[in-house]
């Protein structure tokens, strides 16, 4: 498997003298200099596609023995780093995998070769991480998308991709990138966010989560809505909690984030273009072909085109309890987004119409938003109430007003509720939840700042 891993120690030798970027560090020459005496010992494509714990140990000792030639005196803890660094190499994401493996990271943003940022705590901040040339990086990128039956190329200069612990990647190579390939990570740590964090958080207070999570069981059919990075596939799981065990649920997504709980979860994700540009399956084609799997609830990752229409259609036709997310700044300018990725299913239908399905399918929006301090905050549940003339009438149930922001940055502000008692609260009531009075009182009441 290995090409007789145990005759190859024979030939390691002592290194021999490559040519490597300009000034480059004695730790950072060792290392690419073992790394390419490693690609003539071994077949490292072959290597790189098997899941074996064996491959990994044998090649651990390949490099330990390799590290132990090394000409350089090198401390243990240099000797360690050394061979994990080129592990990472090999079988993970090369100058990445330390980030990889740090949960406080939730985005990688890497610019270039020698320009990579993340985001940590809602800020951003830059390392000292650095590629040795845009060649090494594209190597990284091609390995992350080879995996999951993606190609990257110039005819393909642009590409999605998902890592194994769901993560979700982006990538964008010459000649659409000016100063070179551009990688893009969403993390998705292993353990995702509950609504018991999000509240230890203070992302949402806890009576709100009671009147969510009654929506939710419920069956109101919720529209999570928000900017890049608010939050929103974070609270769409956090929702998806509540859906009965009993529930058969088909989740639809362009790149699979939704870790849902229950056992009976049917999950579609898109396919893009092949090759010869055809075999292209849309969100679109997924909830139409849902509708056939008697789903009791259709979760869709992100609403973006024409499958709203569908959507709206489903909400209408028995299929309650839906939730989807949308990119908006408002709940009201969530509403005007739907209508026109409505209108890009195609089909010349009069604004009212549509207006009336959206507000007919629609309960509740739920608008996240990601504040100056990094915080992600629920700062309005509004609710639909039908329609008047031709405009969609809404009312505000719950809200988040920023008062201040302190002399650390840290935006203070107030969880409040508008006085307004929801129109949907009959139907919690019909399905046995009794939510008291306080949780709708104004703010001027003093309850639930």
């Amino acid at each position: 498997m290995l090409r007789q891993i145990a005759d190859d120690h024979d030939r390691f030798g002592p290194l021999h003298r490559i040519k490597t970027p300009v000034s480059p560090s004695i730790f950072d020459r060792l290392k690419l200099q073992i790394h390419r005496q490693l690609l003539d010992t071994i077949d490292l494509g072959k290597i790189s596609q098997i899941d074996s714990p064996k491959v990994e140990t044998d090649v651990r000792h390949i490099l330990e023995e390799m590290v132990m030639a090394a000409p350089a005196a090198l401390s243990h803890d240099d000797r360690n780093r050394l061979v994990h660094e080129i592990e990472h190499e090999i079988f993970g994401l090369g100058p990445l995998e330390a980030l990889m493996n740090d949960p406080e990271i939730t985005d990688i943003l890497v610019n270039n070769a020698s320009s990579v940022y993340i985001e940590r705590h809602g800020r951003l901040e830059e390392t000292d991480i650095r590629f040795r040339d845009d060649a090494h990086l594209m190597q990284i990128i091609e390995r992350i998308v080879t995996r999951v039956g993606r190609r990257v190329d110039e005819h393909s200069p642009m590409v999605d991709a998902r890592l194994p612990d769901g993560s979700r990647v982006n990538a964008i190579i010459p000649p659409l990138a000016l100063d070179g390939p551009i990688l893009s990570i969403r993390r998705f740590g292993a353990e995702r966010l509950t609504m018991r964090d999000l509240i230890e958080l203070n992302s949402v207070p806890a009576h709100v989560v009671e009147v969510l999570e009654a929506c939710v069981k419920a069956r109101l059919n919720i529209l999570v809505s928000g900017g890049t990075g608010s939050g929103k596939t974070t609270l769409l799981n956090c929702l998806s909690n509540y859906i009965p065990s009993t529930e058969r649920i088909v989740t639809i997504e362009d790149s699979a984030e939704l870790k849902l709980q229950q056992r009976h979860v049917l999950r579609l994700e898109t396919r893009p273009p092949n090759i010869e540009g055809t075999g292209t399956v849309t969100q679109r084609d997924l909830v139409r072909n849902a509708l056939r799997m008697r789903p009791d609830r259709i979760v869709v990752g992100e609403v973006r085109g024409g499958e709203a229409l569908d959507m709206m259609q489903a909400m209408n036709t028995g299929h309650d309890g839906s939730i989807s997310t949308i990119h908006a700044n408002s709940a009201r300018d969530a509403l005007a987004r739907l209508e026109t990725m409505m209108m890009m299913a195609g089909f010349n239908l009069p604004e009212r119409a549509l207006r009336e399905q959206i507000a007919s399918a629609l309960d509740v929006v739920i608008q996240l938003a990601r504040l100056s301090d990094g915080t992600r905050k629920v700062v309005e549940l509004t609710e639909l109430t039908g329609m008047e003339g031709s405009a969609i009438t809404t009312q505000t149930i719950f809200g988040f007003e920023q008062t201040e922001v302190d002399d650390h940055g840290k935006v203070i502000g107030n969880f409040y509720a508008s006085g307004t008692v929801p129109l949907f609260l009959k139907r919690l009531q019909r399905y046995g939840f009794k939510l008291p009075p306080a949780y709708f009182e104004p703010r001027g009441s003093g309850q639930h700042r």
